[in-house]
């Protein structure tokens, strides 16, 4: 049995991949918002951004990581609806914006320690709404 399938008709299958997914989900975003506040010049002011990245940069790239294994196992399980699906098509979109964000002007922010100056600024709201962007999009896929 082909594992989409396996996953959309076991018992648990679903259920249990989507829990890690979402939880995964929450650990991404609490280390984002942690930094993404740092950058903004709000709370944790005397460690440098750069120092407090550095820690939590391991957390972010291990639920990245889960939550893109975890997703691929969701969308082969209905992938036919999903591809119809117009709030997937904005996580998506949102996703890659995310990660354009991320390795672009987020990573330069942090490595300059301009947190509080307008880049930082910039590129933690950016963040923050690229990342609730995917929370809320994909909160949207099980209704619409």
């Amino acid at each position: 049995m082909p594992p989409g399938l396996w996953i959309r008709d076991a018992t648990w299958g679903f259920a249990v991949i989507e829990t890690l997914h979402i939880m995964a989900l929450a650990v991404l975003l609490g280390s984002m918002l942690i930094v993404d506040l740092r950058l903004m010049g709000l709370g944790m002011t005397r460690q440098p951004v750069a120092e407090l990245a550095g820690l939590l940069i391991p957390w972010f790239w291990a639920s990245f990581f889960t939550m893109i294994a975890t997703g691929i196992c969701l969308f082969a399980s209905e992938a036919v609806r999903l591809s119809q699906s117009g709030p997937f098509a904005y996580k998506m979109m949102f996703l890659f914006v995310a990660i354009a964000v991320h390795l672009t002007i987020h990573r330069k922010a942090i490595a300059n320690g301009v947190e509080g100056a307008a880049l930082g600024k910039a590129a933690a709201w950016l963040s923050m709404f690229c990342w609730l962007g995917i929370a809320l999009a994909g909160r949207a896929i099980a209704f619409l």
